[in-house]
């Protein structure tokens, strides 16, 4: 299912029961963020919410801010116009093992899966709604202050009129998200580069904390294809173009999120999960395209030839705040927004947190690639306490010896997969889903000496428990049944079950009545 704006998926999650509206005046400094985390952190993620009246320094600002609008398992799904994210994974599955059709059943069915992917390639428009209102920066900025100043946010977003007519960093609700943060913060900024050798387009999402109306940092980290690109450019000397749009189709946000190959175009996948065609249109001060439907896009570019600048601190997902580091500067050149554009936010910190759905539904929908790869591979989970990297449940059918290394070493190598910290692996028979169960076969099937391995590899930037910056150590904990190839000289016990027969009995005795206990799986 596509949605036309943000504006349009806020209506739909209203319809649907899955929204509750604010309409009492919210500060974007910090008072939107204890709203978000009370939310987020309610059974099944809570609901997603509009802030109706979201103020910036006391003033009221003309763009609602919606926040945790992906963070719930049904909300995901909604998001791909899925019944589940399962359903959206399993079609994907099923197309990548598609194999020559041997009837003309197969045919029609393959010819559909076509028909579906004919939606994939983005194409370009001449305008689009995103250009509603257009404001360019003649001369670009040398302020040097960190924070906005009241007046100048007084004055630019006095009312909705002149707000509409000169918007500016300072016209949106952009959040000052935790106490500790060095400044104001876009936190679902897609992000538009592209390879200056080859043309390749990404879209990343790299945190932008906000230094005054022109200017902000650009947090896009060692490994990220963003910074890649702009090696090239800072090996040149040459102005890199950048473009920021926010909003949208919520397809977008996930896009660029999801942890695809290096040179694969988001929008593609975008395009595929919203079955139709993403119009794209070109920027009005660079080269950049971006979708026509975008609720804001803010246009710029980052200057090799000057210093970097300290950007954070900033509480992240980790659950700690970010030291500052020196990142590029992002100058902004023109800003363009709908009429009744709507403010995508997020919130990261403590989990569980949106954020932890939009990763859940990545792996889930990227898991028949690992399976390509791994086809021993049952399931695979992070759970909320990992914050994404830190920690990987991962289910086998084992059926060799030091198969679990295999696949240890395998993620490991694979995208993102190589800031894990630890990866546990286990049976078939266990929900990696279910973090008591993994805990319990973990404790009850090692022996931490034999079944553990120590390795090193490339860490994620902001973890603050490494050494150094961007390297760290990994740990892999081997929690299958062990077989006599591993070393194991002894017979392994059976997991205790009762007779499935006797389980069938006492459930057509007792059913689900209240005296009696729930069934076991």
């Amino acid at each position: 299912m596509a949605f036309d704006s943000f504006r349009d998926w806020v209506h739909t999650l209203d319809r649907a029961g899955e929204l509750r509206r604010i309409s009492k005046p919210v500060a974007t400094e910090l008072e939107i963020t204890e709203l978000a985390d009370r939310e987020m952190k309610s059974p099944g993620g809570g609901k997603a919410l509009l802030i109706e009246k979201p103020t910036v320094n006391g003033v009221v600002s003309p763009f609602p801010v919606a926040i945790n609008t992906l963070g719930s398992h049904k909300r995901m799904a909604m998001s791909m116009g899925a019944n589940s994210v399962d359903e959206a994974a399993a079609e994907l599955g099923s197309l990548l093992k598609a194999k020559p059709p041997t009837s003309l059943r197969e045919t029609m069915r393959l010819l559909g899966q076509a028909m579906d992917l004919r939606h994939a390639k983005p194409k370009i428009v001449k305008d689009g709604p995103c250009k509603e209102v257009i404001h360019k920066f003649d001369a670009p900025s040398t302020r040097s202050d960190p924070w906005p100043k009241a007046a100048d946010i007084q004055s630019a977003i006095s009312n909705r009129q002149s707000a509409m007519a000169s918007p500016t960093l300072l016209n949106l609700p952009i959040l000052k998200c935790w106490p500790l943060d060095g400044g104001r913060f876009i936190t679902l900024p897609c992000v538009v580069t592209k390879d200056p050798d080859t043309g390749e387009r990404n879209v990343g999402m790299y945190r932008i904390q906000i230094y005054d109306d022109r200017t902000t940092g650009m947090h896009w980290q060692l490994q990220k294809v963003g910074a890649r690109h702009g090696r090239r450019y800072y090996e040149t000397g040459t102005r890199m173009p950048v473009a920021i749009f926010l909003g949208g189709d919520p397809v977008f946000t996930f896009a660029a999120t999801a942890p695809l190959p290096d040179g694969l175009d988001e929008f593609l996948l975008a395009g595929y999960l919203r079955k139709k065609s993403i119009e794209l249109v070109k920027c009005e001060t660079n080269d950049l395209e971006v979708p026509a439907n975008a609720d804001f896009v803010i246009e710029g570019y980052v200057d090799p030839t000057e210093p970097l600048r300290d950007e954070g601190p900033f509480g992240d997902h980790t659950g700690y705040y970010t030291l500052p580091e020196p990142y590029p500067v992002f100058h902004v050149t023109a800003i363009t927004h709908r009429k009744d554009a709507v403010y995508p936010a997020t919130i990261v910190g403590i989990p569980p947190m949106e954020d932890f759905y939009i990763g859940g539904a990545s792996v889930k929908l990227f898991l028949p690639i690992f399976k390509m790869n791994f086809p021993e591979i049952v399931d695979i989970a992070l759970p909320a306490e990992g914050v994404f990297h830190n920690l990987v449940f991962v289910s086998i059918r084992k059926t060799y010896p030091m198969q679990a290394y295999k696949i240890m070493h395998g993620l490991w190598g694979m995208g993102q997969m190589m800031f894990t910290k630890y990866i546990v692996v286990v049976d078939d028979d266990v929900d990696v889903h279910n973090t008591s169960e993994v805990l319990f076969r973990l404790c009850a099937n090692t022996d931490p000496q034999r079944d553990s391995i120590f390795t090193k590899g490339p860490s994620d930037v902001l973890d603050h428990a490494t050494s150094e910056i961007a390297s760290g150590s990994k740990l892999g904990i081997d929690a299958t049944k062990k077989l006599p190839g591993e070393g194991f000289k002894r017979q392994w016990p059976s997991l205790i079950k009762m007779d499935a027969a006797v389980m069938a009995k006492v459930n057509a005795l007792f059913g689900n009545s209240s005296d009696s206990p729930p069934a076991r799986r």
